[in-house]
């Protein structure tokens, strides 16, 4: 899946957006995580950094070639164990119940269909297992921001930002598919930059029957 101006672009924005508080959001994120671990569309790795030691090994999966290939860069980095692999969220490359903990970061925007996506985030884990996700989504309703969020899904957006998606119920699609939600934060980001892009939530969800 080659989407090479959005990579490099991406490649280029996500340090400084670190910088501004991502990455504080992605320390949170993987707080307190233990064992083995899916990392669903792993980017140019920006994660790898704040994997806790408790983790005994990341699968990475990333599709997208420019930013596979940082991502390899940044695991011979990370203080845990990260394997980067080519794959995609609708097909995780592991066995049933195989992994303890499975982490979607700013990519259930993008999937085709988050359905399929957390269908197989939830057939990888144990029971009992996590799903740690750190994701944009759509405004509250009523909000100016939803019906921009809206008509931009349905013209451009998708097209320049490598098929994401602004307005998506990510929460309640979750829930749908199978997990409790046991830690939700909802806020903007960048605060002082409003942006389609803007409300975003950060969380843990756990694997339910």
């Amino acid at each position: 899946m080659k989407r090479p101006i959005f990579a490099r672009m991406y490649a280029r924005v996500r340090p400084t957006l670190d910088q501004h508080g991502a990455a504080e959001h992605r320390r949170r994120l993987l707080a307190g995580a233990v064992g083995e671990v899916i990392e669903v569309g792993a980017g140019d790795g920006g994660n790898f950094a704040h994997y806790p030691a408790e983790v005994s090994q990341v699968l990475a999966v990333e599709p997208e070639p420019f930013l596979r290939a940082h991502a390899e860069q940044a695991a011979a980095k990370a203080p845990a164990r990260v394997k980067v692999v080519e794959g995609t969220a609708d097909q995780l490359p592991a066995p049933d119940a195989s992994v303890d903990v499975v982490v979607v970061s700013l990519v259930l925007c993008s999937v085709p269909d988050q359905r399929i996506a957390l269908a197989e985030a939830r057939r990888v884990l144990r029971p009992g297992g996590e799903l740690r996700f750190y994701e944009h989504v759509a405004a509250e309703p009523g909000r100016r921001l939803a019906t921009v969020q809206r008509a931009l899904d349905a013209t451009i957006w998708p097209f320049f930002v490598g098929g994401c998606h602004t307005h998506r119920d990510t929460a309640t699609a979750i829930s749908s598919a199978g997990f409790t939600i046991e830690e939700l934060d909802a806020f903007e980001f960048p605060p002082d930059q409003k942006s389609p892009a803007s409300p975003h939530i950060l969380g843990r969800a756990v694997r339910t029957g």
